[in-house]
């Protein structure tokens, strides 16, 4: 394959499906729209709306310099980092920068508010902890993890900046009070709560067909019990709107678990379908159907299919999603032979809450770390991130892919393959999230541990990385490396601009081994004397249209 690497080449392994075939046979050219219409996908989680990321890169080779390296003829500017102003209010950019979503001020691809998910923080934020968190390190931890709404723009000089001046800029964190919506508001096992303090541990995420935001808490029991809070008020699904700021929910009928993001489609009858990955060794893979169906015409007002409808696991080995219901936990051995079991599990809620045993009673199949989903935006078919799990020897990770009934996100029964298999063979390791653009060329960023990295077997990956994934031809699953972060990092959150002219990305977690604030083992984004890391957002630009 030629180094000049024509992104418009990639044809996208598009299975049997009628849009499939249609494509595969028309060519590239003609898919402007026309897939769009066939699928029900949010489909501006994609870009899929233009069909114009073209241009070309050269591939870059890995890295272990502590720098943001893109291919020659691309920039990046810093949009926002770690402690940047981003409102009148004064507020401050949080830490442990992941998923981001662009939304469009007057359909602008110039202009618009840019949500940011953040994770966790580090030394830089918090400074050495001893056997406790003080008040001051409590509040910064609650603080500073969460979400920025942030509005930026960019320049006549081709620059993008951050607007500290907006009126929609804010942040979302730990002290926000958020409404409790579906089967565990106001149970026991939640203390009766109708709404919950804050948001926390926010990783991935995705964009709704009404255009809101779904963010994900994933590790959150560490903060819960620092800051004395009910751990059973957290692990949900938060969804807010960036244009309102009193719209704030936690959707607790998608289940609470280690939540890495949502994707969003529709069934073949119009339910919305939502599917979820729980990033943890052994965990499952979930899809949410909603008992209702979806009209566009009710925008908004839509929110309200997430607060009933069935959660289901996937069973890998038969095929079939199973319902995590009150009915089939009680069908099971588990909860026929221990009384423990019979009273945790007493009604819906309580299996919602408790969703992660509750999936395994009832057939769940424990994977390697299922992290970011996303939905073809040709086919239907679903890919997961698995990441890694070496309690099974899985160092690499791996990409599944699932192929629905059908070609019906709504099916009860699938069949999948690997997709694509981290390690040498294929020039990643470890894949976390998963974006696709609008020529249906797979965007993986990787998530090799900053203890991990640079040593043993991941020696020859370097740093972690931006991937673009060739899914057809001599180079078909093999990666092409778009970019490489700092020293102790990872890239997170790839989300493109509507017209596909500009990828925002995460860099995480920069000098993350830190130990000693006066040496610290990363600097970027290298702003002049400046003595910590800071993670924050990139805008890269560069794609011919």
């Amino acid at each position: 394959m030629s180094n000049n690497m024509d992104r418009k080449t990639f044809l996208s392994y598009l299975g049997t499906g009628a849009a499939a075939l249609a494509v595969a046979s028309a060519g590239l050219g003609t898919l402007e729209g026309k897939a769009s219409a066939a699928t029900g996908n949010a489909n501006h989680l994609f870009g899929f709306k233009t069909n114009k990321v073209s241009g070309y890169f050269d591939p870059i080779t890995p890295s272990k310099e502590d720098k943001l390296i893109v291919p020659k003829n691309f920039k990046y500017d810093v949009v926002a980092a770690y402690g940047d102003v981003i409102n009148p209010a004064g507020e401050k950019f949080g830490s442990g920068a992941d998923y981001n979503a662009f939304f469009p001020i007057k359909d602008s691809s110039t202009r618009g508010l840019l949500v940011t998910n953040h994770e966790y923080t580090t030394i830089f934020q918090l400074g050495p902890v001893g056997d406790a968190m003080t008040a001051e390190q409590l509040h910064s931890n609650l603080y500073n993890q969460g979400m920025s709404v942030t509005e930026v723009y960019r320049d006549e000089d081709g620059t993008w900046k951050l607007d500290p001046t907006s009126a929609y800029a804010r942040r979302i964190n730990g002290y926000t009070t958020f409404q409790l919506t579906g089967p565990a508001k106001g149970i026991p096992a939640l203390k009766n709560a109708t709404t919950a303090q804050g948001t926390f541990a926010n990783c991935s995420g995705g964009v709704t067909l009404w255009n809101t935001v779904l963010s994900c808490e994933e590790n959150f029991a560490e903060t819960a019990a620092a800051s004395k809070l009910t751990d059973t008020h957290y692990g949900w699904v938060v969804e807010v709107d960036p244009f309102d700021k009193t719209y704030l929910k936690k959707h607790t009928a998608l289940g609470r678990f280690n939540h890495e993001n949502t994707a969003m489609g529709l069934a073949a009858d119009g339910r919305v379908v939502v599917y979820m990955g729980d990033d943890k060794k052994d965990a499952c893979v979930y899809k949410f159907i909603s008992k209702g169906k979806y009209n566009a015409s009710a925008g908004r007002f839509n929110s309200a299919l997430l607060e009933e409808g069935t959660l289901y696991v996937a069973n890998l080995k038969s095929g079939k999603w199973a319902p995590v219901t009150l009915d089939e936990v009680k069908k099971s051995k588990t909860y026929a032979e221990k009384s423990d079991v019979q009273k945790k599990f007493a009604s819906l809620g309580d299996v919602v809450t408790y969703c992660q045993e509750a999936a395994l009673l009832v057939g769940g199949t424990p994977t390697d770390r299922p992290e970011d989903i996303e939905i073809s935006p040709f086919d239907n078919t679903v890919f997961i991130a698995h990441t890694n799990n070496d309690n099974h020897g899985n160092i690499h990770g791996h990409i599944t892919r699932i192929f629905e009934a059908n070609n019906d996100l709504g099916a009860l029964e699938f069949d999948f393959e690997i997709f694509a298999a981290g390690g040498r063979q294929s020039g990643f390791s470890s894949p976390d999230n998963l974006a696709f653009d609008s020529n249906g060329n797979l965007w993986v960023v990787t998530d090799i541990s900053s203890s991990s990295q640079n040593k043993g077997v991941h020696k020859s990956f370097m740093n972690n990385g931006l991937f673009v994934i060739p899914t057809s031809g001599s180079a078909k699953g093999k990666a092409l490396q778009f970019a490489s972060a700092p020293t102790d990092s990872e890239l997170t959150g790839p989300f493109f601009t509507p017209d596909e002219s500009t990828l925002f990305l995460s860099v995480q977690h920069p000098g993350e081994n830190t130990s000693d604030l006066s040496k610290p083992t990363s600097l970027w984004p290298h702003r002049q004397g400046d003595k910590i890391a800071r993670c924050g957002v990139v805008a890269i630009s560069g794609f011919k249209l």
